[in-house]
């Protein structure tokens, strides 16, 4: 079985403390002023784990759900799901024009939640944002983009939303068939 290493520190996704208070535009950048970046390093020392696939070779649908991941065309991407065991996968795309409800469900996806279980979000196009917790209970903005693969420990607190292009096209990787409560 083939590892494939996290990306360096410079390809990491940039990261920053959000203002502090109520998200009045969860698609806006709410940065503090000035800007508190967040490291890799502090992802990492959170629970993030990072790769970088850029996925422009290779042909995804807009949605599959479910979506084989044993049909991934990208041998870096198979590589990472053997040696880490997602076994199940979904694609979908968060758009107006492909997500009924579009509104509805991008505010439920801001919900502050946790898993009792890893998360991992394949970005195959578009961008968005996800919100995590750190250890002093702030909230740290990802603004995750086209070829990031991005993994969130079990139990730790976040939320998502798109930006402001109201599109992100995405696989969701799982280890075993999700279990939706």
């Amino acid at each position: 079985m083939t590892s494939i290493e996290q990306a360096p520190d410079n390809e990491w996704p940039e990261a920053w403390y959000m203002t502090e208070g109520e998200c009045e535009n969860q698609k806006a950048l709410n940065k503090q002023e000035p800007n508190a970046p967040v490291s890799a390093d502090m992802l990492r020392k959170i629970g993030i784990a990072y790769w970088n696939l850029p996925p422009d070779e290779f042909t995804y649908p807009v949605k599959s759900v479910p979506w084989d991941p044993s049909e991934a065309p990208d041998p870096k991407l198979m590589a990472l799901r053997d040696s880490r065991g997602y076994s199940y996968a979904d694609i979908i795309t968060v758009h107006p024009d492909h997500l009924p409800g579009f509104d509805d469900k991008v505010k439920a996806f801001f919900e502050e939640h946790i898993h009792d279980a890893e998360e991992i979000r394949y970005i195959i196009s578009g961008s968005g944002f996800f919100d995590v917790r750190d250890a002093d209970d702030k909230w740290v903005r990802v603004h995750i983009k086209k070829g990031d693969l991005m993994t969130l420990p079990e139990g730790i607190y976040h939320r998502f939303t798109c930006d402001e292009s109201d599109f992100i096209h995405a696989m969701r990787l799982f280890k075993g068939q999700p279990i939706w409560t």
